[in-house]
């Protein structure tokens, strides 16, 4: 658990997610999905009930090569990581990664904090060797961010996201943990 203070003067706390955070996690959700045509997801299209949203967190605490962080600010969800590593021993040692902040919060650097919270527990558990995130061509602000914690440009997929009949490209990037 990580505690700072931000510009605002309000502190946030970061943290692993709990079983008791579902219902919070999946209403955080459904409030960016309207905030943002970055993520991977829109209005309405995340499905799952609290009980599968449980079972994914718990899951997630029993892996060794998996991490869901939430940043909260006086006990409300504001942000979230959720990372994912390999299930077969081949792949095990990298993942992927989403994260996403309330638009209110942006700016704040708590994107950059979860991140690199997710860095550093890569390297302190040794399990985690590479860890893999997709950003959208066209989302500068993000990609800077990425680029400034270490993680490289390593490829690029056309049309990977559609957007109200507009195509998006994205871009693959990564950062090795030796």
């Amino acid at each position: 658990m990580e505690k700072y203070i931000v510009s605002s003067g309000e502190e946030i706390i970061i943290r692993p997610a709990k079983k008791e955070d579902a219902q919070q996690l999946i209403d955080y959700i459904q409030i960016i999905a309207g905030e943002s045509d970055y993520l991977t997801f829109g209005p309405g299209e995340f499905l799952l009930t609290k009980e599968e949203e449980e079972s994914f967190i718990e899951k997630t605490l029993k892996s060794n090569n998996s991490l869901f962080l939430v940043a909260e600010i006086d006990g409300k969800i504001v942000a979230n990581l959720s990372f994912t590593g390999g299930v077969r021993p081949r792949t095990k040692q990298a993942g992927e990664f989403g994260v996403s902040v309330l638009k209110r919060y942006w700016g704040l650097g708590i994107g950059k904090r979860l991140v690199s919270y997710l860095i550093n527990w890569s390297r302190q558990t040794g399990v985690v060797r590479k860890i893999n995130l997709k950003v959208r061509a066209d989302n500068t602000r993000g990609i800077t961010l990425y680029e400034n914690l270490g993680f490289k440009k390593e490829g690029l997929i056309s049309r990977e996201f559609m957007i109200d009949g507009i195509f998006y490209d994205c871009i693959l990037m990564g950062i090795e943990i030796d």
